[in-house]
């Protein structure tokens, strides 16, 4: 079977683990990516040997690629014309403009967390709702907490039952490096219900949600608390036995130095993944706890990375290439090698 052909637009934050992610599977093919001007990352790209084609798309000045000797291949049409899938990390508002073009070429897309559901056939997540991905031309990623909640209350879901969930998600403010948010020193409250929880309902139908959502002058990961209502009383040590088994859920102890949101990007720094990235959601064992017959926890998301497992899972998806979600998802955790500490 040939390889999918992928492209990627847009290299920024997302992009650029997203091309790093499908040039890691086996079975697919990254064509290239796309981008406008030669930011930071198309600069660091060009000094690590351009490892990666590179495609403008409409509006780019190319004689400011050529002023830094950065190498241009071609188009951004000339890059859809080429792949059979492409995965949008566009800014805001551009990516419906996109979707005009991939329709009048014939190509599927799938679409990041930023982008309104209208523009895809799809919600899209790779554990929750897989099977409804299979064959869609376009299909759109859940946000990074909505993908990492959903991976937890997924988990307790397959393994006992889960009727509703509520959640308080404690929110960086911005990436790394970025600058647009302004140097502040305050929490931000968001009105409720957060979107995050209105979106697991619209994944889990079944499953009840509300959230709170607060804005904190961090920068390394959001933390999220869950209290879920299960079918049955989960015990904590129930709880832990499904989360222990999931591959994208790394159970981590204060006690062994897992203090917080920087102690879980400092760890991905140390066992040298590229960024400090880690595709794995954190959940601390020491938060685990009972409250009558509800189960409560907290988790930590890695929010630059943590959605790129389930992108992979979506061209899986989107092109057929399985159509189970156990299949698909175990392919992708093979060759990103997710799970193997466990």
């Amino acid at each position: 079977m040939s390889k999918i052909k992928v492209g990627v637009a847009g290299y920024g934050v997302i992009g650029q683990r997203l091309a790093d992610g499908v040039a890691l599977q086996g079975d697919m093919e990254l064509v290239g990516i796309a981008d406008l001007a030669p930011t930071l990352s198309i600069r660091a790209l060009k000094e690590k040997g351009m490892p990666y084609n590179l495609y403008l798309v409409d509006g780019a000045d190319k004689s400011a690629f050529d002023a830094l000797d950065i190498p241009v291949s071609g188009t951004f049409e000339d890059l859809i014309d080429k792949v059979d899938i492409m995965l949008d990390s566009s800014p805001g508002g551009v990516g419906m403009k996109n979707k005009a073009l991939y329709e009048a070429k014939g190509v599927k897309a799938i679409f990041q967390g930023g982008k309104k559901n209208s523009v895809a056939d799809v919600f899209f997540h790779g554990y929750a709702n897989y099977e409804k991905g299979v064959d869609k031309d376009y299909l759109k990623l859940t946000s990074c907490n909505t993908t990492g909640l959903i991976r937890s209350v997924d988990c307790l879901d397959r393994a006992y039952g889960i009727e509703k969930v509520a959640i308080t998600i404690i929110r960086r403010v911005a990436d790394p490096g970025d600058y647009h948010r302004g140097l502040t020193n305050a929490l931000q409250m968001d009105k409720a219900p957060s979107h995050q929880a209105v979106d697991l309902m619209t994944i889990m139908p079944h499953i009840e949600a509300t959230g709170i959502l607060v804005h904190t002058p961090v920068t390394h990961g959001h933390i999220i608390t869950v209290v879920a209502t299960g079918k049955q009383k989960i015990t904590k040590e129930m709880a832990l036995e499904a989360f222990q088994k999931h591959p994208r859920i790394r159970v981590v102890r204060i006690d062994d130095g897992f203090k917080g949101n920087a102690s879980l990007f400092r760890y991905a720094r140390d066992l040298g993944n590229p960024r400090g990235d880690m595709y794995e959601i954190g959940l601390w064992e020491d938060s685990i706890v009972e409250s009558g017959n509800d189960i409560m926890y907290a988790i930590n998301i890695p929010q630059e990375s943590v959605t790129i497992p389930e992108t992979m899972d979506g061209i899986r998806a989107a092109c057929g290439m399985q159509k189970d979600g156990a299949e698909g998802t175990a392919k992708t955790n093979e060759y990103l090698k997710i799970g193997l500490f466990k």
